[in-house]
């Protein structure tokens, strides 16, 4: 039979479980057995989820879940109030709209700590944010880059363009030229009322242009009465008519001004003056070639040896054209244009005044076609000059492809006294 221990009286050590040893297993299931003669395990004190200090708030430092709900006691929180069923976006009734976070019962705060999000002001952009990924993968399949070693297409060639319409450009110069030459070798007379009606046309689109675009008020009814009568002055008189009728029709420019409120009078009077001496008078020397015994093949080699370096300098600069004349005056000029024109003038110089001209020396067309290159060169870049200061492209629009008067007279009106001096320093005036 097994032995059993005695069992001490009442009033002895059974009370007292020190020294005795459990003969049922531990009581709870976490006590383990311990051996004899070992002292019971200290209990550790409970932690109590309202005895907890509070901590100073620190802003930097996420701050666990309790620290809430020890400033907002659990039993103060109310119970969310279910919301009205929605009509346009259905939720099953009683789920609030704006459902709660999760709260952790307060038997677990201390056991699980959870940290404390502090709202940021400037949320951080997420990846799929950023500019250099795209938010899905089909955005990035829309605008595949092109492998480097993939072959690209060769631009296509552009075709050079010569800015205006070329069939009517050739038209209205060849009806303007038969008009000329028509009047020039019929009656004289004819002639000079072609240039009379020129120059009232030229000085109408440019003080039209001049108060358009500058509110500069030039009086147009004494520079065409006084332009006609200068060039008639200049057939009849000769230079000395020219001047004269040249100085009654500044007068008249200023006389005329008068008239008006003096408010911007000495820009108009100069404006005035200037289109007298920039049309009339220069159209002038035109009329004195032509009183001479061959003053019509005077006259048809000026307009000759004019439009032959124009169409020089645009063939050779439309097809050799390079480095710029003047980029900020006539950006569609070359050094090559130029050349061109000096090239094409001097042999019609040579060829016109050897074959037209009375007396003349082909080395003297060299000379005149030389100097007609670079007087109709210049005469060019400053009536682009007026232009650009305008902000205009064409002085005009009634001449189809070319634009107006005064876009075919830029070269004309300064050439016009350089081949008359010159014929008269190698011919004669007769």
């Amino acid at each position: 039979m097994p032995v059993v221990p005695e069992v001490p009286a009442h009033g002895g050590a059974q009370d007292d479980d020190r020294g005795a040893v459990r003969t049922g297993g531990p009581l709870f299931r976490d006590e383990a057995p311990r051996p004899p003669g070992a002292q019971p395990p200290q209990q550790q004190p409970q932690p109590q989820p309202y005895a907890a200090q509070p901590q100073p708030y620190d802003p930097r430092q996420p701050q666990p879940y309790a620290a809430q709900a020890q400033a907002q006691p659990y039993a103060a929180q109310a119970p969310a109030q279910p919301q009205p069923y929605d009509t346009q976006h259905p939720r099953p009734y009683g789920i609030p709209s704006h459902p709660q976070p999760y709260e952790i019962p307060r038997q677990h705060q201390q056991s699980h700590p959870q940290p404390y999000e502090a709202p940021q002001p400037h949320p951080q952009p997420r990846p799929y944010d950023t500019p250099q990924t795209p938010p899905f993968p089909q955005a990035a399949a829309q605008n595949p880059e092109p492998m480097p070693d993939a072959p690209q297409p060769a631009p296509a060639p552009q075709k050079k363009s010569a800015g205006r319409d070329l069939g009517a450009a050739i038209g209205v110069g060849l009806g303007l030229g038969v008009v000329i030459v028509a009047s020039l070798f019929i009656v004289k007379a004819v002639f000079v009322g072609v240039i009379a009606v020129a120059v009232v046309v030229g000085l109408w689109e440019l003080t039209s242009r001049l108060q358009e675009r500058k509110d500069i008020k030039a009086p147009l009814v004494p520079l065409a009465v006084g332009g006609a009568a200068m060039v008639v002055a200049g057939y009849v008189r000769d230079a000395e008519g020219a001047w004269v009728a040249m100085a009654l029709t500044t007068l008249a420019v200023l006389v005329w001004r008068m008239t008006q409120p003096p408010e911007g009078y000495l820009k108009d009077v100069t404006a005035g003056v200037f289109a007298a001496f920039y049309v009339p008078f220069l159209a002038t020397f035109v009329a004195m070639m032509l009183t001479a015994d061959d003053g019509p093949y005077r006259v048809l080699t000026f307009l000759i040896l004019t439009v032959v370096s124009d169409t020089g300098a645009y063939a050779v600069g439309w097809r050799f054209g390079r480095n710029k004349l003047a980029p900020r005056i006539s950006p569609g000029k070359t050094r090559e244009g130029l050349f061109g024109a000096i090239a094409f003038a001097m042999v019609a110089g040579a060829l016109c005044t050897q074959f037209l001209i009375d007396d003349g020396v082909w080395w003297q067309g060299l000379v005149i076609g030389l100097a007609v290159a670079a007087s109709a060169t210049l005469g060019d870049l400053g009536e682009s000059m007026i232009k650009r200061d305008l902000g205009i492209k064409d002085m005009g629009t009634l001449l189809p492809g070319h634009g107006g008067i005064m876009d075919r007279l830029d070269s004309l009106l300064p050439t016009a006294p350089v081949v008359w001096l010159l014929l008269v320093l190698f011919v004669g005036s007769a």
